[in-house]
């Protein structure tokens, strides 16, 4: 069984659920994804980061 460690950003909490016990809001996962030099996705990625600053 693998699990996955996973964050609330509200409240900054740590669990394995996908809602936060403390606060309820939804998790999600601090691991940033793989590097790949043949990213085929990763211009969108990057753009879509700069329209959301």
């Amino acid at each position: 069984m693998k699990t996955t460690l996973r964050k609330c950003e509200r409240c900054r909490e740590y669990t394995l659920k996908d809602t936060c016990p403390r606060c309820g809001s939804q998790t999600s996962t601090p691991i940033p994804p793989r590097y790949s030099p043949d990213d085929r996705y990763g211009e969108y990625r990057r753009r879509a980061r700069q329209e959301n600053r």
